[in-house]
């Protein structure tokens, strides 16, 4: 399993993937599930994946392969963000089309991405990809997208995050967002990729990989847990509910 979000405001997005994948209890390896298709100046395209590895890793190698060839399948062709979510979501439904009946008596074959970005001329825009490769766009409504492990996640930001956030503080909701992830499902692990993308600036030099041992990642942690117990005894108790 593997946890994945993104965030989609009018000051830019923030997108994060986990790094641990597993293949039954004796098998977990660190895969990188964040992949950037960038021309400067022009567009900034965030592919995150989650579920079958095999599947998801087919269909952005495809994706390479095809950039910059001008056909249907290339990326960078595309003339809107809507596009290129079609597209990644015709390719995962012909690889699962192909790979699908020889992988399903061994496992699920299917896959999910998030896809996030900007082309000129465009606002930054959100979508999820299903399996079956069709998709749905976020919106101001509705800021944020998850794939993967989603539960464990989801209620801080339910609370938290409001499309008038500044980046610097969606970027510390999602990081508590994965920490909450961490802490109850094993399946999920550092390092953590992560990028705060600002609207109209076509620059992805705001990411970065946090490591397990990352000063800023651990302080973020635990200031968080100390004041959230903090405020739990600050909060009055229940009432005698017996008299």
């Amino acid at each position: 399993m593997t946890y994945c979000l993104g965030i989609v405001l009018p000051a830019g997005l923030v997108l994060a993937s986990d790094s641990r994948s597993n293949a039954g209890v004796d098998q977990v390896n660190r895969v990188r599930k964040f992949e950037l298709f960038t021309q400067p100046g022009s567009r900034v395209i965030a592919i995150l994946s989650a579920g079958n590895l095999a599947t998801t890793q087919s269909v952005t190698s495809q994706l390479r392969e095809a950039q910059n060839s001008g056909g249907d399948d290339d990326v960078f062709a595309a003339r809107s963000m809507y596009e290129v979510a079609r597209i990644v979501g015709d390719k995962l439904r012909a690889v699962i089309a192909r790979d699908g009946p020889s992988v399903t008596p061994y496992g699920d074959p299917t896959g999910s991405f998030l896809v996030g970005g900007q082309l000129a001329g465009e606002t930054p825009r959100l979508f999820q990809i299903y399996s079956a490769g069709n998709f749905i766009e976020a919106s101001l409504r509705s800021c944020f997208l998850q794939i993967g492990e989603t539960k464990y996640g989801k209620p801080i930001l339910d609370r938290a995050l409001t499309p008038d956030c500044p980046l610097d503080q969606a970027a510390k909701l999602a990081l508590l967002s994965f920490d909450a992830t961490l802490r109850s499902n094993l399946s999920c692990g550092p390092p953590i990729d992560i990028m705060r993308y600002e609207t109209d600036s076509f620059s992805t030099s705001n990411m970065t990989m946090l490591k397990e041992d990352d000063p800023y990642w651990n302080s973020l942690r635990n200031g968080y847990g100390e004041g959230l117990s903090g405020l739990v005894k600050m909060l009055p108790p229940p009432p005698d509910w017996s008299a």
